[in-house]
């Protein structure tokens, strides 16, 4: 029996969201110049200030000097840009990658930008004051240079924070709608007051203090901004409606975010200043707003029991936040754009689930999040429920049918698993069972956590590149030199290759990820974010300083899927049923199973050809390379390579694939995904918490399976790795239950950055009552498993095949790409294929 009665019955949508959405959506987003140019103004007049009090002056500056708007229909207000969907940029994380694509920012295949001439002008004369300046410029001076070296043959990319704020985070929203700003003010005054000039933290703490209370009466002035807009655009409407919606507005921000709301509209408008603001002060994305439906619920139903509101404007207020949420934008480089497609925030709101006594607390607020995302059906929210034996099986039933319109939302966790997994990590029973999901797929407690998700993602499938090659890559000895690959007489042998190859690269990863930590502890500290998170304000600290009850690190592995295939392949063909020769797999990978190489592929063979005949003091010169060249390419498209290519590929399709219900493959799958997981725990951040492992890829699975070559589970050089722990595509054939079984038998609890779980449906099997219910009942079957996630596509193949053709005619196709949804028009190609391979199940 759940704490609260609800009423499923659903809402009709009002005829201003549609517009509201097409508004957002006529234009290209756009990139702005305003909060650039604040921020470098602030910094020159704050020289030689304690850091901490020039970053809360700078968002003060910002905050009381950048453009407001108040776009049509609006009835939640707040804009970081006067272009819809537009982006600020943030030079103080890094800025020379927006330099140098100024002019293919807008023709680039993934999310791309339009940018002014005055703008790039502007951007120009700000960006110079930050060069030897930015997080980025002192975390790569804190790496070690093997570190570097491997960020630079792509064993794996820490760049999310390397040139970036790092976000992932959810605040105490339910403090701000209590007390307001004002509140949280006097608390930091209260400490301030407590100290004494003597104590040994003086200097640091009270500097702390000073800039928390200088951020929440920026936040306030903000708000007063918008307030008189309101009013002076009030003055001039003729539309006697309108002008009362606006007055109305006027009060909210004159009320909120300063005090603590007094009903469901104020609430929702401080929500909202809230979840802007944090991404003004920081560039860091998967600011999530958590257990939404829980901090809401009693301005709701005071409201409600009062009459003060209906629940069909409580449901319009609703789908304005969503709006809203895909009204924030951020421009990424190039490179980044690929792995993060489709304009991703990652703003993950989760309904539903547990509260800290261990009742369930979904309500009518949970419903009308599911209907919001019907009604608006966008992106963002990242929408998540939580599942539990405790979850009304009509809430469940409504979010499969939000599942079946195609949107890939919601997706869905298990309490079962995630509880205990944060239980072993250091969190409270309490904490943890309030958890709620950041960005993708990353679970945590709400305003106690810095958990640093997504700190990195690292290619499982790399460190088996080095172990044919004896660590070398291009020319160059990057990894441990683990002995030549033909000499190893047992599986043993070669498994332990790989995990030494695992072991040194986790290492730099850590020495990556840590010095990037460092980085944003003296160069970026946020006093705003620090004022809504314990225990900052007690400790005197930032969040980047270790103000956080909870510390952690979230480096991501993904490849899973391949590499248990490639080395259950490698045991059983080469080791227990010699049917190939180590000789002949090593020559079927290097020339990509006799399949054809790209240029790239073929220059690097020809480089290592090179420079081994001038370490052996041959000579190299042009004639010499012209003739390596055409020696590479008649021996790499041979007959016989061909042939050997064939054969080999043929021993290796008839291999038992992870994803299909065998538990002695699956077992094996667990025993791989632990060269990840188990080394990675050992290690310390800087903020004196632990690493521990993710095992999902966002949608980096695509780029950066672009960046490694053939693997000996079958798959072809360069073409996509598996993504999170879901079968590789087209293996998993034995239908949606043997695959989850197979998934299921991974060790979730240990993956405690969480784990991520795709499968793809196509439309007819969640027709009709039947189809929902033998959906959630596959949903129950996998988590009582012990699974902790799942997310879907419901869309035919067909479907996005004719997308591709003709993008004009699906500009509202939503798809779920990994641990987000994104337009599908949006996302580059590759991705777009990625998507398209995914097994397509059926009950």
């Amino acid at each position: 029996m759940g704490l609260y009665t609800y009423d499923s019955t659903p809402i009709p949508k009002s005829d201003r969201i549609p517009k509201l959405v097409e508004n957002l959506y006529a234009k290209m987003p756009e990139i702005e110049s305003a909060r650039a140019v604040l921020i470098t103004e602030s910094y020159k007049q704050t020289e030689n200030e304690p850091m901490i009090i020039r970053r809360a002056k700078a968002f003060q500056h910002i905050l009381e000097n950048i453009p407001i708007t108040i776009r049509d229909l609006e009835l939640v207000v707040g804009s970081s840009t006067l272009a819809p969907r537009g982006c600020q940029t943030f030079p103080e994380f890094s800025y020379e990658w927006l330099e140098a694509e100024f002019d293919t920012v807008e023709t680039r295949s993934a999310d791309p930008f339009y940018i002014s001439e005055q703008t790039k002008k502007e951007l120009k004369e700000a960006n110079a004051y930050w060069k030897g300046r930015t997080t980025s410029d002192l975390a790569t001076a804190y790496m070690e240079p093997e570190t570097l070296l491997d960020i630079e043959h792509n064993i794996f990319t820490p760049g999310n924070y390397f040139y970036n704020g790092v976000g992932h985070v959810t605040v105490k929203y339910g403090e701000v709608l209590e007390i307001g700003f004002s509140g949280i003010r006097k608390k930091a005054e209260d400490e301030l007051a407590s100290m004494k000039v003597s104590d040994g933290n003086y200097q640091t703490k009270s500097r702390f203090l000073e800039a928390v209370m200088i951020s929440c009466d920026a936040a306030i002035t903000y708000a007063r901004r918008y307030a008189k807009l309101a009013l002076e655009i009030a003055e001039k409407c003729s539309d006697p409606v309108r002008k009362k919606e606006l007055l109305i507005i006027a009060q909210n921000c004159a009320n909120v975010p300063e005090k603590g709301a007094t009903g469901f509209y104020e609430a929702c408008q401080s929500f909202w200043f809230v979840q802007q603001l944090l991404q003004i002060e920081s560039s860091g994305h998967s600011i999530s707003p958590g257990r939404f439906d829980q901090y809401m619920y009693p301005y709701y139903k005071k409201d409600l029991d009062s009459g003060k509101i209906t629940r069909e404007f409580a449901q319009e207020l609703l789908d304005c936040i969503w709006v809203k949420l895909n009204d924030l934008n951020k421009c990424r480089d190039a490179a980044s754009a690929e792995g993060f497609a489709g304009y991703s925030l990652f703003q993950n709101l989760i309904a539903g689930g547990q509260n800290e006594d261990g009742i369930d607390v979904t309500n009518d607020l949970s419903f009308m999040c599911i209907t919001s995302s019907m009604h608006v059906f966008l992106p963002m929210p990242s929408l998540s429920v939580r599942v539990w034996n405790g979850s009304p099986h009509e809430f469940l039933i409504y979010a499969a049918e939000l599942t079946r319109t195609g949107i890939g939302l919601p997706a869905y966790y298990n309490d079962e698993v995630i509880i205990p997994s944060l239980e072993s990590r250091g969190l409270t029973l309490q904490d943890a069972r309030d958890y709620n999901i950041i960005g993708c797929v990353e679970p945590q407690k709400s305003g106690k956590t810095n958990g640093w998700h997504d700190a990195a993602f690292f290619n499982m499938c790399r460190p088996l590149e080095l172990v044919f090659s004896n660590g070398v890559d291009k020319g160059v000895q990057i990894g441990p030199k683990t002995g030549n690959v033909e000499d190893m007489k047992t599986f043993d042998e070669f498994y332990d290759a790989y995990k030494a190859q695992m072991d040194y690269a986790i290492a730099l990863l850590v020495n990556a990820d840590n010095a990037i930590d460092m980085a944003h502890a003296e160069r970026a500290p946020l006093p705003f974010l620090a004022c809504m998170v314990d225990d900052c304000i007690k400790r005197g600290k930032t969040l980047e300083q270790g103000g956080a009850v909870y510390n952690f690190t979230g480096p991501q592995g993904f490849g899973v899927a391949n590499m248990a295939d490639a080395l259950y392949a490698v045991k059983k063909l080469v080791y227990d049923e010699n049917k190939i020769t180590m000789h002949d797999l090593k020559m079927a990978l290097s020339t990509n199973y006799g399949k054809g190489l790209s240029n790239e592929d073929v220059a690097e063979m020809v480089s290592e050809v090179a420079s081994a005949m001038k370490s052996a003091g041959q000579p190299v010169g042009e004639k010499e390379v012209a003739a390596i060249l055409k020696t590479v390419v008649a021996a790499t498209e041979s007959e016989q390579v061909k042939a050997n290519g064939e054969r080999i590929l043929k021993l290796i399709d008839a291999v038992p694939k992870f994803g299909n219900d065998i538990p002695e493959v699956d077992a094996f799958a667990r025993d791989v995904a632990y060269t990840y997981t188990k080394p990675l725990e050992k290690y310390k951040n800087p903020r004196g918490g632990m690493f521990q492992a993710g095992l999902y890829p966002v949608s980096a699975n695509v780029p950066l399976g672009g960046q490694t070559g053939a693997t000996p589970d079958g798959r072809l050089a360069h073409m996509p790795v598996a993504d999170g722990v879901s079968p590789s595509a087209g293996k998993d054939v034995n239908g949606p239950t043997a695959a989850a079984n197979s998934v299921s038998r991974l060790d979730h609890f240990i993956a405690s950055n969480g784990t991520l779980f795709n499968q793809k449906f196509h439309p007819s099997a969640l027709s009709g009552r039947e189809g929902l219910e033998k959906f959630v009942g596959l949903i129950q079957s996998y988590f009582d498993q012990k699974g902790s996630h799942m997310q879907f596509n419901v869309v035919s193949r067909e479907t996005l095949l004719d997308a591709q053709k003709h993008p004009e005619q699906y500009k509202h196709l939503v798809v779920r790409v990994a641990g987000y949804s994104a337009l599908f028009t949006t996302l580059s190609k590759s991705l777009q294929d990625d998507i398209i391979r995914r097994t397509e199940q059926g009950f």
